[in-house]
């Protein structure tokens, strides 16, 4: 189980440590993006710092509708208490943390300022 935090923002907010393959490590606070299908996106000042190198590009349809392409590379996160590799879409806001990422999770919140956000494994849920 994972918990994070609903911020002044009103956004549901999960500290992440994120890493390479030379283990490098980096602590960073994420947002939980429902909108977003993709895994994880940081900007390329922390990508940088890991030393991570794109491996191909995907397009991308934002928010407003319009598409953009999107640089993506491959790194390592702590996820529910274990490594797993993902790919990276590199973007210049807010790390986002997104559906594809949270896939087989529940999500639940305490949507007020400071409230709760856990992160729990399906399996874990139908193991009881």
């Amino acid at each position: 189980m994972m918990y994070g935090v609903v911020d002044r923002n009103c956004e549901a907010t999960i500290r992440l440590v994120v890493g390479n393959a030379d283990s490098q490590r980096q602590t960073i606070d994420a947002v939980i993006d429902t909108g977003f299908t993709g895994f994880l996106t940081l900007p390329s000042s922390v990508l940088a710092s890991l030393n991570l190198q794109a491996y191909r590009r995907e397009e991308g349809i934002l928010g407003d509708g319009s598409t953009c392409i999107f640089d993506v590379y491959r790194g390592s996160i702590i996820w529910d208490g274990e490594w797993q590799q993902i790919d990276i879409n590199a973007s210049e806001t807010a790390p986002l943390v997104g559906m594809s990422l949270l896939y087989g999770y529940r999500v639940q919140l305490d949507t007020i300022e400071g409230g709760t956000v856990i992160i729990q494994s399906l399996s874990s849920l139908s193991d009881r």
